[in-house]
């Protein structure tokens, strides 16, 4: 039996989404939508973002790993950088916080609720999982030190008053996570590019190693697709954003938990490609993934938050409160104890996924 071929997709269901997805913002935009129109946009919202997930990873599979992680972080990583700064132009009511909720959100869903889940999948039918402590440990570190630069040392700053950087503050923050993630991304494809290779184990990943790749006519196609549903996710979720808002505020929730729900939304195709690869026993493309989306949201998004906010009508609260930097420590230190030995259990995955509960259950009920 020959390779695997993958299709082009020119006639699939990816398309027929896409298109009905562009149709729908052609039709919808600039108006006031009823219940039922937001529910179809909604529905549409998640089936771009599905077919978002296949051409990313018929891109990825072309361009092989660690590139293809890469391909998938920061395309999810533009959404969200979109996303805030089209809200925070609103000025809605979570306008000043929204970055810090969105970007912090990001990070613990991440490298809580993807790693936890990977491993939760990767565990059945056998007892633990392997992957690359090297590559593990140093994205991990790169999104510790990313994490308390940018949102835990502007809480105990005082040349301005509330969690906020002053202007030199802020762009030495925004300088030093650019500088971080391309030095990460450099050692990620450059000379320790093995140490993001996943640990082949089993039939099933080495069946999917030796996959014919895509043609370069259908890596082409499929990135272009790629950027048409990166556009209709940002649309369609700027289109239900104001319901989300007003669903908010009449449920009595916190205004952090907009922040919430788009870091959801952003973080949703990564969820699944994680998963996929879990399934197919290639664990460390799972944490490449969640720390690579992780990193790519504060490495990217504060930087592009920090040159916007010259423009933007609403200051910019980065600083985390008391209950969020417990969080963010605990998730660190308890992803240190889980990639350092290079294998992992299902405690590990229940420890994580535990900490995602309890940020989910403070941010609806702080």
């Amino acid at each position: 039996m020959g390779p695997k071929l993958i299709r082009a997709p020119y006639v699939s269901w990816t398309v027929v989404v896409l298109v009905l997805a562009v149709v729908e913002l052609a039709v919808a935009w600039g108006r006031d939508l009823p219940a039922v129109m937001v529910g179809l946009v909604t529905v549409l919202l998640g089936g771009v973002v599905l077919a978002a997930v296949h051409h990313a990873e018929v891109v990825a599979h072309r361009v092989g790993e660690p590139y293809g992680s890469l391909v998938l972080a920061v395309a999810i990583t533009v959404i969200e950088v979109a996303l805030i700064v089209t809200v925070m132009v609103s000025g809605g009511g979570a306008a000043e916080i929204l970055a810090r909720d969105t970007v912090f959100a990001a990070v613990i869903i991440t490298c809580n609720g993807i790693v936890g889940l990977s491993i939760v999948v990767g565990t059945r039918g056998k007892s633990v999982v392997s992957f690359n402590a090297e590559g593990a440990r140093a994205a991990l570190a790169t999104v510790a030190t990313l994490s308390t630069l940018g949102m835990v040392v502007p809480t105990f700053t005082t040349s301005t008053p509330g969690p906020e950087f002053s202007p030199p503050q802020l762009a030495f923050a925004a300088v030093t996570a650019l500088t971080l993630y391309g030095l990460f991304v450099a050692l990620q494809t450059g000379r320790h590019r093995d140490y993001f290779l996943p640990v082949m184990a089993g039939v099933v990943a080495d069946s999917e190693q030796h996959a014919a790749p895509p043609s370069p006519r259908a890596t082409l196609a499929s990135f272009i697709l790629l950027l048409v549903a990166l556009v209709a996710v940002v649309g369609s979720a700027k289109l239900v954003s104001p319901t989300i808002e007003r669903a908010v505020s009449a449920a009595g929730l916190p205004l952090s938990v907009v922040g919430v729900i788009i870091a959801l939304l952003i973080v949703l195709p990564e969820t699944l490609a994680a998963v996929r690869a879990a399934q197919l026993g290639r664990m460390q493309i799972s944490l490449n993934l969640a720390f690579g989306s992780a990193m790519a949201s504060i490495g990217l998004t504060i930087p592009t938050i920090a040159v916007a906010s010259i423009w933007l009508p609403v200051p910019l609260h980065l600083g985390l409160d008391a209950t969020h930097i417990v969080l963010l420590a605990l998730t660190c230190l308890v992803g240190v104890l889980t990639v350092v030995p290079g294998r992992a259990t299902l405690l590990q995955a229940g420890v994580h996924l535990a900490l995602l509960a309890a940020y989910l259950l403070l941010a609806v009920s702080p």
